[in-house]
């Protein structure tokens, strides 16, 4: 468990740095350029992610059982994670009314990924990762929001056609991940 939290530590600390340092960030990215604080956050979050997967698979070896998900957890998971898709989507589609209502499309879809998850698994191992993740994206989300107010930011009204593109391209990877690559990356199929 402790691989596992340090992952966490590092993935998600490195996510929550303009949550809790904005003013250190920015002076960062003034010191080192644009370019080299991404290529760095980029080179951190693959480590702290990577520290993430080993740790969650050493923690699942052997299982500690916090609680027993519902019979309908998976199904309902499962169902969850469409609109999760749809809104991480929603993120890298510009002109879209999802990122126009929400801002930060991609927080809302962790949080639902996340929540997902938190119904269908009941191990120690899952309610550290996916709580995490949870309760991170939460903050964030808040945290943006407040951003996005004090700076009187708006998000450009969106288009019918681009909403269109945002649904289809989060279906599309809702179900190549459900039907075929959740299995190969955890080992466990997603629509049992």
């Amino acid at each position: 468990m402790t691989v596992l939290v340090l992952g966490l530590f590092i993935f998600l600390g490195a996510h929550s740095v303009r949550m809790v340092a904005d003013s250190w960030r920015t002076a960062q990215i003034a010191k080192l350029g644009p370019r080299r604080w991404k290529g760095l956050f980029t080179l951190v979050s693959i480590a702290g992610l990577a520290v993430v997967v080993w740790g969650y698979g050493l923690a699942s070896a052997h299982p500690v059982m916090v609680w027993t998900p519902p019979a309908w957890g998976r199904h309902f998971a499962a169902f969850l994670t469409i609109p999760a898709f749809v809104l991480i989507a929603a993120a890298y589609v510009p002109g879209n009314r999802i990122k126009a209502a929400l801002g930060h499309p991609m927080l809302a879809g962790v949080q639902a990924w996340a929540l997902a998850h938190l119904l269908a698994n009941g191990t120690l191992a899952a309610v550290v990762l996916f709580g995490a993740f949870l309760a991170w994206a939460v903050a964030d989300f808040v945290s943006a929001r407040r951003r996005d107010r004090e700076a009187r930011t708006s998000y450009p009204a969106g288009t019918p056609a681009r909403d269109a593109i945002v649904t289809v391209a989060g279906l599309a990877a809702w179900a190549l991940f459900g039907f075929v690559l959740h299995e190969r990356m955890t080992t466990v199929r997603a629509f049992a």
